[in-house]
């Protein structure tokens, strides 16, 4: 079982910047694909970036490419995600995600889900 605990959530205004972090308690955290989703309200969860076990091996929805950086530390356990130049769009709740296989975008390919951090930006 792997229990994942995000942090880092706010209000901040456009332009501005902030940093999550997911602490997964598991031991062998270095295997796990790590990702983060956000789901806003009325909309579905959607894919915002992930990072697996491959150094730089990286991915980045289109919106959001440029300007958010998903980063691992394997010794703490932790994946990051910092988010610069925010928009009001990406306000949502943002989730972290593990799975051991799952590579792609859908939310379904992952097993295990945080509760989530409220990101909020104003205009």
């Amino acid at each position: 079982q792997v229990q994942l605990v995000e942090s880092g959530g706010g209000s901040v205004q456009a332009g501005g910047s902030l940093r999550l972090s997911c602490a997964a308690s598991v031991r062998t955290f270095s295997r796990y694909v790590m990702g983060w989703f956000r789901q806003a309200p009325g909309k579905e969860r959607e894919f915002v970036a992930r990072i697996t076990w491959i150094p730089g091996a990286t991915a980045y929805a289109d919106s959001v490419k440029g300007r958010f950086t998903i980063s691992r530390d394997n010794a703490k356990n932790t994946v990051y995600l910092q988010m610069n130049s925010l928009k009001p769009e990406d306000t949502a709740v943002y989730y972290c995600a593990a799975d051991l296989n799952g590579f792609g975008p859908r939310p379904r390919e992952y097993e295990y889900w945080g509760q989530g951090t409220q990101v909020t930006v104003s205009s």
